[in-house]
């Protein structure tokens, strides 16, 4: 997982892409390009590297990414950058620049570039390598010569920040697939790395559900037949070809980063412009109905199924079973103001606290109960899944009718189906759709909003 071991390794890519805007931006505002609108130019070379980045995966450098990728990633981006930049002269009829200084803004910008993205990668695997920071444990599963070239890229390339644990090979009479999970929980092993080819399906699907039940990177060392029918991501360490089973958007460090962009703005919006004096006045309608505390914490299962507590309006009459019950319909716990607040999901509003102090999303799967997280982890395959991303005011299981009290086993299956597609689809486009999807239902009204 991306931030599980050290949380730093996911500012990489965000740090990199600021430091390259600046100095597009620094070299441009010192250069005599003579450019007469400086604001239209800065937003214009922005835009440009912005979306040349994401088109071209520019920031896409991994720790097993060869110097050859970097170049051509360079290559790519200047060449259409170069095109781009020119374009402006023609498309915003700006006759009095020079395209001399043009050009050699140009040349400046590339040689900085191109040298603060060598020495970043120098720099990394140095760290890596020498003072053995940034690291993953990883064990491998399997005894062959492609397991055991792996193993010798994991040992001798210490800059790809690898730590090899232990071998288990299948084949062997005294291995068991459970021992083999026992080692992995016991020694905060991060990655698995398995070999196909001597692997039963069983033991495959057996693999595959204890990583996604256990928080565990799971990747697959292929033979040369056509075993899975999904998609998968082929990366090449050294010159080792491995298949990653599960490719989650939000564990790529430009998506994690806009995505917690978009949190921080639209939680801000929120508690200025809405909390700042809806909140007094709901503070005032609840004390006046019942005594008791105006916020009501609750602790939840939060990412890498870690607790946190989270923040809503009290809604229900002081009671011993507020932290481990949920309402149910008709509950009389809930008070007259509470029954108002519920209905209209305004009471779910100071949970845009915890979105801007990073504990949640506003788009996520809903947080649990640390008591039934620990239940539904036991029943439900696949449930611990929904705990690789941060949870959410609301969710794709929410706008699609699975929200409130657990009736029923496919209420909890339902959810967690959607939970699972939310995180291994997620796009900015498909948050600002449930939030959209959300306000409807909220002014609609919702059967289960009890």
């Amino acid at each position: 997982m991306l931030f599980k071991r050290y949380r730093f390794a996911g500012l990489i890519t965000p740090i990199s892409y600021t430091v390259d805007l600046l100095v597009i931006n620094l070299f441009a505002y010192f250069l005599p390009i003579n450019f007469q609108y400086p604001i239209l130019f800065h937003s214009y070379l922005t835009l440009a590297w912005i979306i040349l980045s994401v088109k071209n995966n520019f920031y896409g450098v991994y720790r097993y990414t060869k110097v050859t990728n970097i170049l051509k990633l360079l290559f790519n981006q200047f060449v259409f950058f170069f095109l781009i930049l020119y374009a402006f002269i023609g498309f915003f009829k700006q006759p009095n620049m020079s395209r001399l200084a043009l050009g050699e803004y140009f040349i400046f910008t590339a040689i900085a570039i191109f040298s603060i993205k060598f020495l970043n990668y120098v720099l990394l695997m140095k760290y890596r390598e020498k003072v053995k920071g940034n690291m993953r444990n990883v064990v491998v599963i399997g005894k062959n010569k492609k397991t055991d070239q792996l193993i010798d890229v994991f040992k001798e390339r210490r800059e790809f920040g690898y730590h090899f644990m232990k071998q288990f090979s299948p084949s062997e009479t005294s291995f068991n697939i459970h021992d083999t999970f026992v080692y992995i929980v016991e020694n905060n092993v991060d990655e698995i790395y398995c070999s196909v080819s001597e692997l039963k399906n069983s033991q495959l699907t057996e693999f595959i559900n204890f990583a996604d039940n256990n928080l565990k990177t799971l990747k697959f060392i292929p033979d040369n037949k056509n075993i899975f029918s999904k998609k998968l991501t082929f990366e090449y360490y050294d010159y080792i070809p491995i298949l990653s089973l599960r490719d989650i958007p939000l564990h790529n460090p430009l998506n994690s980063a806009l995505k917690r962009a978009f949190d921080i703005v639209f939680s801000l919006f929120v508690i200025v412009f809405i909390l700042s004096w809806l909140a007094p006045l709901i503070a005032l309608i609840i004390r006046l109905e019942s005594k008791g505390p105006i916020y009501f914490r609750q602790k939840r299962s939060g990412i890498d199924n870690k607790d946190f507590y989270c923040y809503k309006f009290r809604s229900m009459a002081p009671n011993e079973n507020a932290d481990s019950q949920m309402a149910s319909k008709n509950d009389m716990r809930v008070t007259k103001v509470g029954r108002f607040l519920r209905m209209t999901s305004i009471d779910e509003l100071p949970q845009f606290y915890n979105v801007l102090f990073g504990n949640m999303s506003v788009v996520g799967p809903r947080p649990h109960m640390v008591k039934h997280t620990n239940e539904f982890a036991t029943r439900v395959d696949k449930y611990m899944l929904r705990h690789f991303v941060k949870p959410g005011i609301t969710g794709l299981a929410q706008v699609k009718g699975y929200r409130g009290e657990i009736e029923t086993d496919n209420d909890i299956l339902n959810r967690t189906r959607f939970d699972i597609f939310y995180i291994e689809n997620w796009s900015l486009f498909l948050d600002i759709k449930i939030i959209i999807q959300t306000v409807i239902n909220a002014v609609s009204g919702e059967e289960k909003a009890y």
